[in-house]
This record gives structure tokens, C-alpha cells and sequence, in this order.
């Protein structure tokens, strides 16, 4: 199931017509409630992040276009509002395919600057260049460094995680439920981790992200991966564990003047690959030895096109 959706996230960055022919009709939305205001919504695409209250409802992500009106009732079945709220944790299409229909019905939509870059320009992906996003889908809030959100008797720190499976990831952590939403930063259990070079990602950032959330993690943590059941603490640094020792093997191997067709037939990921993994062993690392330390640009928009007109910039949203 789970090539299957990533394969149609890249019919949706490439092609969108053959993505309407693929039947999303038979998706069923399952919930999964981690806190009294916090639930978890598991589909066709990148895990949904729903936080629920006072101040109205807050969404994480929003997958595929025409699973919007499930999305929807899935929120009033929590007894949640209409989304007030929507933030993009990247701009992938199975996390941001939502976004128009959410829009329209008036959410705002928040997300890191490089988002709303990507998503106006149409940036590249593993399926093509995907097509200018419409306006109703864009950010209207996007910030650098990060930013805070009081909603709904929590505090919600919105980190940038950067160059790690894009240039552009945010994480999430509600500091009074102890709940983090970790984006594609963290693929748990389902596949090995997938690195987007092209949007500047590098598997050095998907360390540094992994470290940032188990330095603010307790034993007690909810963590929500971008794709795969809910996890622990214990389980995110297992997988920092696993990154650690395949960057590692391949850092040594290319010092050591290896090719990659070398470092390959090494194995190094191997015993780490998932059945049915949309990425396995030597795709992963192919990521790792073509990954840049520091600050990879990979294709980047056109930053002479205007935009970024739309974005705040009181309160600290919007950070150099």
C-alpha cells in the first residue's frame, strides 16, 4: 500500500491527469486519538496531524485532493470544527495535494518559505516537474526559522528541519500534550528513508532532525512519522541508530576513494531494508553518497518571481 501511494505522489507532482484515474475512492480514512485534543488521521499519503478546541482546529498535512471530503468528516467525527488552520510539513503532493480545496473552504495555510517557493514555481520531484500550484493552495504564512502557535491550551513549536528530506520540512511539537509531528524526516517501519536531493534535501539534515526531536523527546513522547504508525522515543532513536551507522559505512567507503557502484555491492543498508519498501538498500545509498553537507541547494524557484508577497512578517513568522 504503501508504493502505491508514494508512487501516486508522484503522479500528482508529474502528472495529474493520470493521477485522476487512479481510484482513491476506496481510501478509508482511520483515526487514531494520542491526546484529548490531538488525533492522528491515517489515509492515501503523509500521516495527518489534527489538533482540536477552543481556538478552532489545526491540520497537519492534508494528502490528496480528492480525499479532502473524507478528511473533512473525519474532523466533525472528532466533534472538531471546520480546519481554521493548515500547515504544510513539506511541499510533497501526498502532504500538500489538499491544499486548494482546504483553502478554498478558508483555512490559512502556514508552511516553511521554501514551500511556497516550490509549490508556485512547480519544483522538481522524483516524477517530473510538477505544475504551478493554484493561489487557493499556497501558503499565506510561511516563515525561515519557525514559529509559535497558542491554540487550543497548548503551546505548538513549528521548527525548521534544515536540507533533510527537503529544504523546506517543518516539525511540530505540542509542548503540554508531548506530541511531535516529524513530517518525511521520519519514515517509521515502512520503508527506508527517502531523501529528495533535487529540493535540497540531504540525509545529514534527516540526522540533525532526528537529533533535535530526541533531545526534546521524553519517554512518554507521541511521535507522528510522515509515513508509518505512531512511534516512541525509543523507536525514533533506533532509527537515528540505523542512520548513523549506513551514513557511517558510506562516508568511509567514499573517503576511502569507493565508487558508488562500489559502495553498493557493499550492502550497507541492506539489512535494514522493509518489504515492499519504496526505497530500498541501494537507493538509499546512492541519497547518502550524493548528499552535500551543509546547505545543498538542489533545483531551486526562480526567487526573482514574486512569490512571496503574501508571506507575514510580524511576530517573528517570517525569520532570515
Amino acid at each position: 500500500m504503501f508504493r502505491a501511494v508514494i508512487f501516486a505522489s508522484t503522479l500528482v507532482l508529474a502528472a495529474p491527469a493520470a493521477l485522476a484515474q487512479q481510484d482513491l475512492s476506496k481510501v478509508e480514512i482511520r483515526t487514531e486519538t494520542v491526546s484529548p485534543s490531538i488525533a492522528v488521521l491515517f489515509g492515501a499519503g503523509g500521516n495527518i496531524a489534527v489538533s482540536h478546541g477552543a481556538d478552532g482546529t489545526v491540520l497537519v498535512d492534508d494528502q490528496f485532493a480528492p480525499l479532502t471530503p473524507k478528511l473533512q468528516a473525519a474532523v466533525a467525527a472528532l466533534g472538531a470544527t471546520p480546519v481554521k488552520w493548515l500547515i504544510n510539513t513539506h511541499w510533497h503532493g501526498d502532504h500538500s495535494g489538499g491544499n486548494e480545496n482546504f483553502g478554498k473552504a478558508g483555512a490559512m495555510i502556514m508552511a516553511h518559505d521554501h514551500v511556497r517557493e516550490r509549490l508556485a514555481e512547480g519544483s522538481l520531484h522524483r516524477g517530473g516537474r510538477a505544475a504551478p500550484a493554484p493561489k487557493d493552495a499556497l501558503p499565506v504564512l510561511t516563515y525561515h526559522d519557525g514559529i509559535t502557535l497558542h491554540l487550543n491550551g497548548d503551546t505548538v513549536r513549528v521548527m525548521h528541519a534544515p536540507h533533510a528530506h527537503t529544504d523546506g520540512d517543518s516539525i511540530l511539537h505540542w509542548e503540554t500534550a508531548n506530541v511531535f509531528h516529524m513530517g518525511d524526516t521520519f519514515f517509521h517501519k515502512v520503508t527506508l528513508p527517502y531523501i529528495d536531493l533535487g529540493s535540497g534535501g540531504s540525509v545529514y539534515g534527516v540526522l540533525a532532525a532526528a537529533d533535535m526531536v530526541l533531545a526534546k523527546a521524553d519517554e512518554k513522547s507521541v511521535i507522528i512519522p510522515g509515513h508509518g504508525p505512531l512511534a516512541t522515543k525509543a523507536d525514533l532513536a533506533a532509527y537515528r541508530a540505523m542512520l548513523a551507522e549506513v551514513i557511517g559505512a558510506v562516508d568511509s567507503a567514499k573517503a576511502a576513494g569507493k565508487s558508488l557502484d562500489e559502495v553498493k555491492a557493499m550492502k550497507p543498508a541492506a539489512k535494514y531494508e522493509v518489504k515492499g519498501g519504496f526505497i530500498m538498500g541501494d537507493a538509499f545509498v546512492e541519497a547518502i553518497y550524493n548528499s552535500e553537507k551543509g546547505h545543498p541547494r538542489g533545483h531551486r524557484p526562480d526567487r526573482s518571481k514574486d512569490v512571496m508577497g503574501a508571506h507575514s512578517h510580524g511576530g517573528g513568522a517570517h525569520s532570515h
